[in-house]
């Protein structure tokens, strides 16, 4: 029986490792781990082409000063030498740049912040137990949309305040935190008889249902508006595309329109 009972649980776990997987290799999940792939191409690209035009610079530097006096082999190995620490410290700190994503910056325009929140849970995600990483998931799920209506916003709007607060202040706060709990403390129940690590997939809960919520209401808002603009257009210039009644009536007759003799 025992025997049994050791196939069925490592048959269970088995089962979770490959759910787990396929979870990652599609969905949210497979989502933010192509942003974050185009993140950091990006941000590569920006690196090389700014060692690039410093390398150029010096060496017009070098050439400029050869007009002047021969630089000689000695000149020729300090540009070389110039040219080589330039690219070697801007390559070291672009590097580490995407070895770590900090928590977004509170004065980041609304598009820069919400990638940049997106790169934090995304870096954040592993250090999670499983239904952490889920919420995380549901909430990198709403980013796109979020990105899309806030960079619109000016970052004073209410909603867009929330949203803000939210990412660059009161979740990183929580992973923050919850990390610095030892692990062999997170299964302890609290008074409530809740352990940290349901505690922080509540709060990751709460935190996707306010993203969703703001990404909702600003989505209501372009909808509200492109309804009212529909019907401007359709109100003016009627349904087959001629002109309103309002505006025929207001629009001159032939006869008006007829000099007399």
């Amino acid at each position: 029986m025992t025997d049994v009972t050791d196939k069925v649980e490592r048959a269970i776990a088995r089962f979770d490792r490959v759910t787990q997987q396929l979870d990652q290799r599609d969905g949210p999940a497979q989502d933010a781990a192509r942003r974050e792939r185009n993140r950091l191409n990006a941000g590569l690209g920006r690196t090389i082409l700014t060692v690039a035009i410093a390398v150029a610079l010096i060496w017009m530097a070098a050439g400029v000063i050869g007009f002047i006096t021969p630089i000689g082999v000695v000149g020729f190995f300090l540009a070389l030498l110039a040219s080589a620490v330039v690219a070697a410290g801007l390559l070291g700190r672009g590097g580490r740049k995407t070895i770590s994503a900090p928590p977004p910056s509170a004065d980041l325009p609304n598009g820069a912040m919400v990638d940049r929140f997106d790169s934090y849970i995304y870096r954040a995600r592993r250090a999670l137990p499983p239904p952490a990483q889920h919420q995380l998931d549901a909430i990198s799920a709403v980013l796109p949309s979020l990105k899309q209506t806030l960079e619109r916003v000016d970052t004073l709007d209410p909603c867009a305040q929330d949203a803000r607060r939210l990412m660059s202040i009161h979740l990183p706060r929580l992973v923050e935190r919850y990390a610095n709990v030892p692990t062999a403390y997170r299964t302890e129940r609290d008074g409530e008889g809740k352990t940290i690590d349901e505690r922080l997939v509540e709060s990751l809960a709460a935190a996707r249902s306010a993203l969703t919520d703001v990404s909702k209401q600003l989505a209501r808002q372009d909808m509200a508006a492109f309804e009212t603009q529909g019907r401007f257009i359709k109100s003016r210039y009627g349904d087959d595309g001629q002109l309103g009644e309002a505006d025929a009536e207001r629009s001159p007759s032939p006869r008006e329109d007829t000099p007399s003799s």
